[in-house]
């Protein structure tokens, strides 16, 4: 990992925070710490869910231009692999994930909170895919997340002119789930997802491969996936603790384990 990110735990939530001021831009290097903190998030077990936070000022306002501006064609055909490595990490991450947005998240930054599962912004925060002001597009999953997430209509919008949407907007269309003081987005972001910590993380696991693989795939192959998925959980001792514990006590949650 690099010092440009790093993986803070605590209570059972596991904050990646990205570390490199003024803006966050996305170079190479935070580019693959993303991937390594993603990595291990994803294989420690005192974490349950995880918060992607950029800081108090800004989330993350993009790739790092300079560092891509004397690129060749053949040198991007090797970078682009990256650039969508470090969002695939983070939206394969097998855990509840949320982006605390706070200042801008713009091209590659905005791109890293459509990678999560949900996105908690400050009232004065701004979201964007600006790329086609550079001749470019989206190169970090905008493309097929944005349009995943607010439709085709909308993505089509936001990318062909490049511009920037309010919080409001950006709830209105579903672009972002909630929206709090600046003051308070890492404080809502962690409540969001403080509900899993302690819950059958088995189960959490395989509903979200089952909804996110699922809509990769037309309705008979996603009923597939759920039924593998489902049946799989019966392995779990999460799975006989939960139903034991209804048939006993009816109600209240259940001991489980996360195993």
């Amino acid at each position: 990992m690099t010092a440009l990110v790093r993986l803070e735990v605590e209570d059972g939530i596991g904050t990646v925070r990205l570390d490199r001021p003024p803006m966050n831009a996305l170079n190479a290097e935070i580019q693959h710490g993303l991937v390594a903190a993603c990595r291990e998030a994803a294989e420690r077990r005192d974490v349950a869910a995880v918060v992607v936070y950029g800081g108090e000022k800004v989330f993350a306002a993009g790739a790092d231009i300079k560092e891509m501006e004397t690129m060749s064609y053949t040198d991007m055909v090797d970078h682009s692999a990256l650039l969508q490595d470090f969002t695939r990490a983070l939206a394969r991450l097998p855990k509840p994930t949320v982006a605390a947005i706070t200042g801008y998240a713009l091209g590659g930054g905005c791109e890293v909170a459509l990678a999560c599962d949900f996105r908690v912004a400050a009232e004065d925060a701004r979201l964007g895919q600006p790329e086609i002001n550079l001749g470019i597009i989206p190169g970090a999953g905008g493309t097929q997340r944005l349009a995943r997430l607010v439709g085709p209509a909308k993505a089509k919008d936001l990318v062909f002119s490049g511009r920037f949407v309010t919080a409001d907007e950006a709830l209105a269309i579903g672009l972002v789930d909630e929206v709090v003081p600046a003051a308070d987005v890492y404080t809502a972001a962690r409540a969001r997802v403080a509900r899993y910590v302690g819950g059958p993380a088995y189960a959490v696991r395989a509903a979200k491969e089952a909804i996110d693989r699922g809509l990769e795939v037309d309705l008979e192959s996603g009923l597939e996936i759920e039924r593998q998925l489902f049946a799989a959980l019966f392995a779990t001792r999460d799975r006989a603790t939960g139903m034991r514990h209804f048939v006993e006590k009816g109600k209240g949650p259940a001991p489980f384990e996360g195993a």
